[in-house]
């Protein structure tokens, strides 16, 4: 099967990390998908700007000078998690996005953590965010998911996700969260079946 990527190539992406607004949530699991954001236009030397959308976007490109590089728009909604569909469809309908060129970067239970599982359409897992996406786009959009591990013992879920990383955790969370930004300009430039082999873990 071929890679659902747009036939023209000046069609942009938009790359929306998922998380929740505020410098208390800044740390949180669940804002994992900001911190590869965050990564994301660093690498691109842009910065966040506020979009009538209820979101921070930053427009670029990623990949080497020349054909082989894509227009991105990085997206954060500044919704709550629970309402990130509303700010993605805005910014689809705004950039004219196709939805098999709109990828969402998230923090998932069932992998463990600092592993990555990339792929296109599928469930939401119980993920507020994905549930939201879903309501809106339909389910297929692409997902960089990012291992956050289940809570430990009866740790309720919603505990779990809106703690921040644990102090064992913070010493990878770095190079993590920087092979995460790898994989997200890997399935852009070269499709998801290679990104898949490279990055699926």
């Amino acid at each position: 099967m071929s890679d659902p990527i747009a036939s023209d190539p000046t069609a942009p992406w938009l790359i929306v990390g998922l998380g929740n607004p505020g410098p208390e949530y800044a740390a949180n699991r669940h804002n994992v998908g900001f911190m590869v954001a965050d990564l994301l236009a660093e690498r691109m030397g842009g910065r966040f700007k506020s979009h009538k959308a209820r979101a921070q976007v930053v427009e670029g490109r990623v990949g080497p000078p020349g054909p082989g590089n894509r227009r991105v728009v990085l997206a954060k909604p500044m919704s709550f998690m629970n309402l990130s569909g509303g700010p993605v469809t805005a910014l689809r309908d705004f950039y004219k996005v196709g939805t098999a060129n709109i990828v969402a970067v998230h923090d998932e239970l069932d992998i463990d953590y600092g592993a990555l599982r990339l792929k296109l359409g599928g469930g939401d897992n119980g993920h507020n965010g994905l549930k939201s996406m879903t309501k809106s786009l339909g389910p297929d959009y692409h997902r960089v998911r990012f291992g956050i591990g289940r809570p430990p013992g009866r740790m309720q879920v919603a505990d779990f996700v809106l703690r921040d990383f644990s102090s064992a955790e913070r010493k990878e969370l770095g190079y993590l969260v920087d092979r995460a930004a790898d994989a997200v300009e890997a399935l852009v430039i070269e499709g998801l079946e290679r990104a898949q082999s490279a990055y699926n873990s």
